[in-house]
């Protein structure tokens, strides 16, 4: 646990602790001990008490130049982005869906989410904390693309949100970074002030844990990627960069990779990368909107994954666990299509890919969990 202490405190010590680790980490995940406070107030003619218990897992985090390390071991982030919506009930919190998302990502084998692009639900993260769900924990940093968003009332406000987000959060063990921000206009020449206050401020709130945004400009040009302790990257070659040319990805992809590890030395997360798919559309040769088309593309990136997790990519998130709803324009077809499952969460070609690949990345760690553990329940 962590954050600032404005009144009595004391250091708490496990003797022979269990520590809390990721799915499909070890054999035991998400292990919690049980801590209850009990307050106590009398008087001559009566007592009162009153017990709160926190379900708390102990665990440690710390970033090399290369590596994300979980209780000291090397983590690598194989999962998805999502959003708090679904068809018929669109955004909002729903129990029966939480459980068959949580279904879904461990029989993918996914270990991690965003919470793209705001904070999700506490009932989720007590998910996450259950299950062994790694968590990046975003605050609704999104849009800041004018000027005028860095200025001192957007920035005091900001400020204000991460205190909101740091208090709520901090005593999940799922979550193990922040991320105080989605795509701003980083390139702007205030944004270095900007980032620099905020992420300074967002660690004196808590010690523990990195800090990140996620960044979509040029590597060269990011004025807040130096304070950051992990990079992260949003980008959709063959997409939006060079539409329906899948032979680009190889290359661009490495170079991406190469010039903002060059430039900064920090490990690198594949924030986003996809593209649409509507399903049951189908076309050979691949064209783009079709499952095939998204089945190459993501075949093409993981190729470059492969290669770059064995020096300083540590991690990949789909752009996007479900498909989700948007308003009308001419790049959407009934919303956003970029899911590996449909708004009504059935699978696309896409979801067994990465079933595939995320389940083969985590045998690589030998300590799979029993079966016995799947499907989850609350």
């Amino acid at each position: 646990m962590c954050g600032l202490l404005t009144g009595p405190f004391g250091v708490l010590k496990v003797v022979d602790v269990n520590l809390w680790w990721p799915y499909l980490m070890h054999e035991s995940p998400g292990y919690l001990y049980s801590m209850q406070v009990r307050l106590m107030a009398a008087n001559e003619r009566s007592t009162h008490e009153d017990v709160y218990t926190l379900p708390v897992g102990i665990r440690t985090v710390s970033v090399t130049s290369t590596q994300f390390l979980i209780n000291k071991k090397p983590f690598y982030f194989h999962g998805v982005n999502k959003h708090e919506d679904s068809d018929i009930r669109g955004k909002g919190f729903d129990w029966p869906l939480i459980v068959k998302d949580f279904n879904l990502l461990k029989w993918m084998g996914a270990n991690s989410f965003r919470t793209s692009h705001y904070p999700y639900a506490e009932e989720i993260l007590q998910m996450c904390d259950r299950h062994g769900i790694v968590v990046i924990d975003e605050c609704p940093g999104v849009g800041i693309k004018d000027i005028r968003s860095f200025r001192n009332a957007s920035l005091n406000h900001h400020l204000d949100v991460m205190d909101e987000l740091v208090r709520r959060d901090k005593n999940h063990a799922s979550v193990v970074m922040w991320s105080v921000a989605n795509e701003p206009a980083s390139e702007m020449p205030p944004a270095e002030f900007y980032f620099k206050t905020l992420i300074k401020h967002t660690k004196a709130l808590d010690a523990t844990r990195p800090v990140t945004y996620v960044s979509n400009s040029h590597y060269a040009r990011d004025k807040g990627a130096p304070y950051v302790d992990v990079i992260c990257i949003n980008s959709y070659f063959s997409w939006y960069h060079d539409p329906g040319h899948l032979e680009v990805i190889p290359i661009q992809l490495n170079t991406q990779f190469e010039n903002w590890y060059g430039k900064y030395q920090k490990p690198i997360i594949q924030s986003e990368y996809g593209a649409d798919a509507v399903p049951g559309l189908h076309s050979d040769p691949p064209m783009m909107f079709t499952e095939e088309y998204q089945k190459v593309v993501l075949q093409s990136c993981h190729d470059v994954f492969d290669q770059k997790r064995k020096q300083y990519v540590i991690g990949e998130l789909i752009w996007n666990f479900a498909d989700f709803m948007t308003v009308q324009g001419i790049t959407r077809v009934v919303g956003n299509k970029k899911g590996v499952f449909t708004r009504q969460r059935q699978p696309k070609a896409a979801a067994f890919i990465l079933k595939e690949r995320y389940w083969r990345l985590a045998n690589e760690t030998g300590r799979l969990p029993p079966w016995t553990k799947y499907p989850c329940s609350l």
